[in-house]
Formats: structure tokens, C-alpha cells, sequence
């Protein structure tokens, strides 16, 4: 699919990445214009025209990289859109988008998200954690040496990384003079060892790792310039110790700053002379102050774009004032053009599509047709990608307000960019639901072989059910496929949002605030009994439940909490102990263990594991670096102390998102046989 998109200052050209075809995993850098596709960079062209002119022990070096390379996977360009940079295989390349082949730039080492500064003529990146600024002739300067092996500079810590969707540690400003950067200090940090048990010889992976209550690490903020100055950003770390974000525009730079316990965000104006801040802006929440994609930014002119939450409507602000209406649900600001504001928000939890505010014009939707959108725009130009029932689409439309007038948009898109995404071999069938007294969304997939009347289904909850993500919507993903190759297999599968998850609004994702468990099981179960009254072929007396990472800690905690609802589970990658899981994630919702320890006693399953009276099936990557497979060991191990039987099974070398093919093929097949064998038996199988 491609993805990853720019647009040039004058709207005509439009960056991207994709891969050669749906079985092709190698990125490929692109580039559109008048209705044409161009390649850019081609990795494998690239590292074989290079490896005839070094040693031969470099050159079987970049072979084996190529073996295993995924190409170009993230580039950054200069404000033309003229300079493109990227990474391949540790390599520093660039490439001209008026011309060219792309050519190797010098760099110190192995390097780490390259940047292009805004004039085109240098090139940041980090290497070996040190931040480095090259120009096209290979001068390279190093700026920020790391002092010792906990620190870094330019990087995202990890709970930036995995929590804030912070992904970058360091900003060019707009005079291509100076970068705001900034430097972590992991030396508070836990550390963790993830060996392989596979290979014993192997040695462990170190890495510093924040647990809920323990110390993060510390993040501080410098201004840089090229010619060595460096001033230091001044704020009150210690009430304040999260840096959720940072930016340089033509207003001066900014950090966006949060307190441990997150019920402040404190947007800040930096001197760019002295590196004192000023406050501009906070926001406050008795709970948790939720962090909004591509907020804090600014206009042109210095109107602040932030969200604001009001019951149960998060809204979009610009220069203090609400632009989006009551039930128009804020997601994400995607960018800002002058004093336009490009957004995505839900009218309706099933679908998010792309809006754009401007003064005097209000709020207008730019995407068409059902689906889960986003973009980006400049120049006039809006590239909206979308995921549909159909699949994924991406149109290039020229003068966007032909696509934004009432409604959806009437304006015929001036081009398409094609994804070459495999079709499934099946076609998800889900008939939506809404269910129970508190409208839950739902799906439900049955199996197209069945007719209504003919025989009873066992039932399959196949939910995610947590903070962050949505199943349930008017788009095919992957888990919809999954969901409907589980249905022919034999089940009814029902996929429900409940509580915590997004999409409807801040009193619903903070209903599960000091409990992360209770509501959540609560909107299955009523959901379940919903459909069953609904639908007479759904078997209530036969009913399993599967999941991965949170969906997995939900599975479990059913057939321990409610084994009078449900049968059997298969728990993927559960977090088991949230007192495991990182500080930032895991005390939004909770709060401090040394404060609130009975709510991580309420949301675990470690603890109650002298419940479990039903089959249930732990499966966990033992590389995984996200949920520790500590969780279902010590769970594993707590069930067998208590004699409570049950099913485990490790997967070596697997992270949190296992990528192995044959593995997640043959992953399906073993909950199936799991699942129907557990089922077997029950009253309703006769049925």
C-alpha cells in the first residue's frame, strides 16, 4: 500500500513509499505528479551499484543487508520537496526529485532518521546516539557527542516511542541555522534482558525499560547551532518531566511538557537566545489529559491549534476558540497551512474522515464515501488515504475545495495512486450492530456457507477492547479478514468497542480510568447477550473468546471473571500484570502503583489465577520487548502453583507483532483446533 506521504509548496508533487507488489517486502520511494508515478530510489538497484567499490568484506556486508532489507521505510525532505533523504541499510543516501540518480552521502556511521534542513543544503542524523549534520560534499560536523553509553541525543526514549507517538528527537529551524534536540538520559532507567532461549549461546538484548512506578528517563532540551553554540531549554523538570512534543515554526521553537501523574499539559514558548520558556497554554483533566496527534501547533499568524475536551466532545480549537461542533469528535490534526487547519475527526465512531478549517469558511469535510481516512495538504493539493470497505484507496485531488463543498464532497479527484496490495482470499462479510443500553458497536461474521435457520453457531468474541484502537468500522482491515476466516471456520464471530476504546468522545475513553478491566468485560458480555437474544442461530451455551496484547489480557480475565458466559480463550501476548507494563501508558489509566495500588490489583489477572475453571490457551513471542513474556510465565507459573490446568504456547524469536508468515498462518490454524476442541462436548454442540 502506499503510504507515507509529502506534497510539494506548490501542491504538484506528492512523495511516497511503497513496496514493489503485495508480496514484495522491499520499499520503494516514489514520486507523483501530473498524473504520473516516478521512481525515486529503488534499494536494490542502490546497495548492488554501490558494493563494487568497497572492500569485499563490506560488499558481503550490504549483501546480506539486501537479503534482508525492507528498503526505504521513512525519508524526509527539505520544505521544496526538492532534497529527499533516507537510511539504507545504515547508509545515508539522498536523491534530487527534479532529476537524478540517488547518490550516497558520506556519514560517520550507521545512520539514524535522517533530516534534511529546510534550505536543502545539510542533512541531520544520528549515529552511534551522537547528532550529526552533513552537507551534500560530505562535510559532516558532529554537533551533540553522547557523554556515556545511557546517553543519547536526537533520539525518542522509549516511552515517547511506544506511548506519546512522539517518533523523533530533534527539530531543523525554519532558517536551516539551528536544531532544538533533544537528550536522554537512560541511567534511571530499569534495564531488562531479552535472551532467546532458542539459542542459548546468544547473548542477551539490554534495554532500559520504565515499569509503572519506577524512574523514567531524563529528557532534557538544547538548542544547537551549526557553528557549535549550544543553549540549554529551561523549564520545571522536575513537575513536568515528559516532553510529549517540540517544534520550530516561524513563530520560534516550542516543547509541549507533561506532568507524571498527566493531568497537565503545559505548552511552552522558548527564547531562542536564552532557552527560557514561557507558558502559552495548559490544559488540565481530573483524570488524564489525552494527547492529540499533531497538537500543540500554530497558524500563521500565532493562533494556537489545540484540543479541548467538554463531556463528551473533544473539540478543535484555533486561537482559543471552538471551530468543530458539539459530537464531532477530534483525532488528529494532520497539518496547518497558513490559517487552514487540516483534521481528522468522527462524526460517527464507524468512520474518521479528513476536515479542513479555515476562517470564514468553518469546518468542511474533504473525504467521501465510508471509511477510515487521513492525509495531508499543501499547495492547494490533498492527498486522502483511506481504508474502505473495499480497501485501501489513495486520491490525489488538485484545488481541494472542489472536493469540500456540502456534504462529502462533489469534486472529481484529479488522480488516483494505485496500491498494489494483494487482495484476500476471502471477502469480510460483517453485518453491523449496535447493542445494549450504552449502543455498543459491534460487528458480527458469520460463516458465508451458513443460512439463517439451520443450525446453531458457537460464538467467537474477537475483540481488541482497549485505549488506542477500533475495530469495529465501515473499512476492511486486516482483523476484519481475520475475524471472517475464523467464521468459516465454524464460529459466529462478534467484534465489539466497548468503554476506554476511541472514537466517542472523552467520557467514554475515561470510563476506565483506576479500572481497566471491570467496564471493559462489562460491554462484552452485555454485547454477547445482546446478539444472542438477536440472532437465534448464536449458541450462548458454546461460547470462546480471542485476543492479542490487550484483547489478550481481556480474553483471559473472561474465562477467569465470567466463566458462566464464557467457554474458553486463547490470551495473545497478555499484559498480566499491568505493574509490568511502561510508566506512561500504563499510569494514565491507573495512576501510580505506590498511590493507587488497588487499582493495578483490580486490573490484573496475576493474583486471580485460582479461578480459572475453563481451557484456556497463553501465546507469547519470547522476544517481545513490548509485553514482556514475563507476564505469561509468572502467570503460567501462578496457575500451576494453584493447579488450575492450561495451555501455553512460547513462540521464539517473536515479538509483540510476530512477522513471521508461517508462523501467523500456522498460529490461525492452532486457536482454531484449540478453540473447537475446548468447545467440543458442551451442551449446544448437538445443536
Amino acid at each position: 500500500m502506499p503510504r507515507h506521504f509529502t506534497v510539494s509548496a506548490d501542491g504538484r508533487r506528492v512523495l511516497f513509499v511503497r513496496t514493489g507488489s503485495g508480496t514484495d517486502p522491499v520499499g520503494r520511494l516514489w514520486q507523483y505528479e501530473d498524473g504520473r508515478e516516478r521512481l525515486l530510489a529503488d534499494p536494490g538497484l542502490l546497495i548492488g551499484a554501490a558494493a563494487g567499490a568497497v572492500p569485499e568484506e563490506e560488499r558481503l556486508r550490504r549483501e546480506r543487508a539486501r537479503e534482508h532489507s525492507v528498503g526505504v521505510v521513512s525519508y524526509a525532505a527539505d520544505d521544496a520537496a526538492r532534497l529527499v533523504a533516507f537510511a539504507l541499510s545504515g547508509a545515508l543516501w539522498a536523491v534530487r526529485t527534479d532529476g537524478g540518480a540517488p547518490f550516497p552521502v558520506p556519514a560517520a556511521g550507521p545512520v539514524v532518521d535522517p533530516r534534511p534542513s529546510p534550505d536543502g543544503r545539510h542533512i541531520a542524523y544520528v549515529s552511534s546516539r551522537c547528532l550529526h549534520v552533513v552537507d551534500l560534499a560530505g562535510d559532516d560536523r558532529q554537533l551533540a557527542r553522547a557523554e556515556g553509553p545511557d546517553i543519547s541525543y536526537g533520539l525518542a526514549e522509549y516511552v515517547a516511542a511506544e506511548s506519546m507517538q512522539r517518533l523523533r528527537g530533534y527539530w531543523w529551524s525554519p532558517d536551516s541555522a539551528r536544531l532544538l534536540v533533544a537528550r536522554v538520559d537512560t541511567a534511571p532507567v530499569a534495564r531488562r534482558y531479552l535472551g532467546d532461549p532458542a539459542d542459548p549461546a546468544k547473548p542477551p538484548r539490554t534495554i532500559a525499560y520504565p515499569a509503572a512506578g519506577t524512574p523514567n528517563a531524563e529528557v532534557t532540551v538544547q538548542l544547537l547551532s551549526l557553528e557549535g553554540g549550544r543553549v540549554d531549554v529551561v523549564w520545571d523538570r522536575g513537575a513536568y518531566e515528559y516532553l510529549v512534543d517540540a517544534g520550530w515554526d516561524a513563530h520560534g521553537p516550542f516543547v509541549a511538557v507533561q506532568s507524571r501523574d498527566q493531568r497537565t499539559l503545559r505548552t511552552l514558548a522558548v527564547d531562542p537566545a536564552t532557552g527560557a520558556t514561557e507558558l502559552r497554554h495548559e490544559r488540565t483533566d481530573a483524570a488524564w489529559v489525552e494527547l492529540v496527534p499533531g497538537t500543540p501547533a500554530r497558524t500563521a499568524s500565532g493562533a494556537p491549534v489545540l484540543p479541548e475536551d467538554d463531556g463528551g466532545t473533544r473539540f478543535l480549537t484555533v486561537g482559543g476558540r471552538r471551530v468543530t461542533p458539539d459530537g464531532l469528535q477530534l483525532r488528529a490534526v494532520l497539518g496547518v497551512e497558513g490559517e487552514q487547519v487540516l483534521f481528522t475527526a468522527s462524526e460517527d465512531p464507524l468512520e474518521t474522515h479528513v476536515w479542513r478549517y479555515g476562517p470564514g469558511h468553518g469546518v468542511r469535510r474533504l473525504s467521501r464515501g465510508p471509511g477510515r481516512y487521513s492525509g495531508v495538504a499543501r499547495g492547494g493539493t490533498v492527498v486522502l488515504e483511506g481504508v474502505t470497505p473495499q480497501g485501501n484507496e489513495v486520491r490525489v485531488v488538485r484545488d481541494a475545495d472542489r472536493v469540500a463543498g456540502a456534504g462529502a464532497g462533489d469534486g472529481a479527484p484529479d488522480g488516483v495512486i494505485a496500491s498494489l496490495a494483494e487482495e484476500p482470499a476471502l471477502t469480510p462479510r460483517p453485518v453491523p450492530l449496535t447493542l445494549g443500553e450504552r449502543q455498543l458497536r459491534g460487528a458480527l461474521f458469520l460463516p458465508s456457507w451458513h443460512q439463517e435457520g439451520t443450525g446453531r453457531l458457537p460464538v467467537l468474541l474477537d475483540p481488541y477492547g482497549g485505549p488506542g484502537m477500533q475495530l469495529v468500522g465501515r473499512a476492511r482491515g486486516w482483523f476484519t479478514c481475520v475475524s471472517q476466516w475464523f467464521a468459516e471456520q465454524g464460529f459466529a464471530v462478534l467484534v465489539v468497542d466497548g468503554r476506554g476504546t476511541p472514537g466517542r468522545g472523552p467520557a467514554w475513553e475515561k470510563a476506565v480510568h483506576g479500572d481497566q478491566l471491570t467496564p471493559a468485560l462489562e460491554d462484552q458480555v452485555d454485547a454477547l447477550q445482546a446478539a444472542g437474544a438477536r440472532f437465534a442461530d448464536l449458541d450462548l451455551t458454546r461460547v470462546a473468546i480471542r485476543g492479542w496484547s490487550f484483547g489478550g489480557f481481556l480474553a483471559a480475565a473472561a474465562v477467569l471473571h465470567r466463566p458462566d458466559v464464557f467457554h474458553a480463550a486463547v490470551a495473545g501476548a497478555p499484559p498480566t500484570d499491568q505493574r509490568l507494563y511502561d510508566t506512561h501508558w500504563k499510569e494514565r489509566y491507573l495512576g501510580h502503583p505506590q498511590e493507587r495500588p488497588e487499582n493495578y490489583a483490580r486490573s490484573s489477572l496475576a493474583g486471580h489465577g485460582h479461578l480459572l475453571s475453563r481451557p484456556l490457551l497463553l501465546v507469547h513471542g519470547l522476544a517481545d520487548d513490548n509485553v514482556a513474556a514475563a507476564h505469561t510465565l509468572r502467570f503460567s507459573a501462578e496457575l500451576l502453583a494453584a493447579g488450575r490446568p492450561h495451555s501455553v504456547l512460547p513462540l521464539p524469536g517473536a515479538t509483540h507483532a510476530p512477522s513471521d508468515e508461517a508462523v501467523i498462518e500456522q498460529l490461525l490454524h492452532f486457536q482454531r483446533d484449540f478453540l473447537l476442541e475446548a468447545l467440543r462436548g458442551l451442551p449446544g454442540e448437538s445443536a
